[in-house]
């Protein structure tokens, strides 16, 4: 349950999220508002690795393909300037499903540093893939010239409401993860966890559990490629990189795995050191895996685990 200074927390964090863009226009610093843009969409893809991560003890280092094909199902459709939006969502939805689904089947037979080799097996199988389909640029990338079109009224070449339509999806996302994790399925893959042969002896099936997880957690990040792509205006396979699942692991364990809140704290603290720190020094990347190490070593569930322990031991 929630306490009543967290409770206004909230309150206060969602007003301010409300208000920033007319600050940003006002201030005259739109590479504000970027910045912001781009942090809440790396927040709603580490949420759908904290899903399986922090949630199912299911740690993946391909979890970037997902991102790679919602991006993907943007820049295609917009390549035969088919512009729908919708369209683009369902087909990142869709994609992104149907890629968990067919790869789950597989990865989920496996466990531990088998199943960390085996998702980063085929995010790189299908960077290789687009790497390799030079209609749509190869590794040069493709250049989106149009953002997606939602309808009438929704201009999503206007940063502002771009802006409001990645914090409406972050703000579902949070919320479809937490009612998510305190439902019945979500004390399941909880408990399987725990003690896979346990509940598999209480009469659940176990990989059933782990795939609709596994699945859900693709279509979650699929939507956060969607909002990217639009975002950037360009694709590339790097997008799928192992390396891009390497950094958000980082953000789920930086911020609190098992957490609704932890992936959007480290997504913040990993874009604020990405964008602050390269003014001061080039080695920026030196004093990111100080701070992993740090928390690593002496913050068990994260930053947002060390602040709770903090709080309760200075309650009297």
């Amino acid at each position: 349950m929630m306490s009543k200074s967290g409770g206004w927390f909230a309150v206060v964090t969602v007003l301010g999220a409300l208000l920033l863009p007319f600050w940003a226009e006002y201030a005259g610093e739109p590479f504000v508002l970027d910045v912001i843009i781009r942090l809440m969409i790396l927040a709603i893809a580490a949420s759908s690795l904290n899903l399986i991560l922090g949630y199912s003890g299911m740690v993946s280092l391909g979890h970037a393909v997902f991102i790679g094909i919602g991006a993907y199902a943007v820049g295609i459709p917009a390549y035969y300037d088919l512009n729908s939006g919708w369209l683009q969502l369902a087909a990142a939805l869709g994609a992104s499903g149907f890629f968990a689904l067919l790869t789950g089947l597989i990865c989920l037979r496996t466990r531990g540093a088998y199943f960390i080799m085996i998702t980063l097996a085929f995010a790189q199988m299908m960077y290789f893939i687009f790497v390799s389909i030079e209609e749509y640029g190869g590794d040069d990338g493709l250049v989106i010239y149009s953002r997606s079109e939602m309808g009438p009224g929704v201009d999503l070449d206007d940063n502002n409401q771009l802006y409001f339509l990645v914090l409406f999806c972050l703000i579902a996302v949070m919320i479809l993860i937490h009612r998510l994790t305190r439902s019945d399925f979500g004390q399941v893959i909880r408990s399987i966890k725990i003690n896979e042969v346990r509940m598999q002896a209480l009469g659940f099936d176990t990989f059933r559990y782990r795939l609709v997880c596994y699945v859900i957690s693709g279509m979650i990040c699929g939507l956060a490629g969607w909002l990217l792509g639009d975002f950037t205006g360009f694709i590339s396979p790097e997008m799928m990189d192992w390396t891009r699942s390497g950094e958000l692991i980082a953000m789920v364990l930086l911020g609190g795995a098992a957490t609704v809140v932890g992936p959007l704290l480290g997504a913040g603290i990993f874009i604020g050191v990405e964008t602050l720190l390269p003014d001061m020094t080039i080695y920026w990347h030196l004093y990111l895996g100080i701070l992993l190490i740090i928390v690593a070593k002496f913050g068990r569930g994260g930053l947002l685990g060390w602040w709770t322990r903090w709080q309760s031991r200075s309650r009297p």
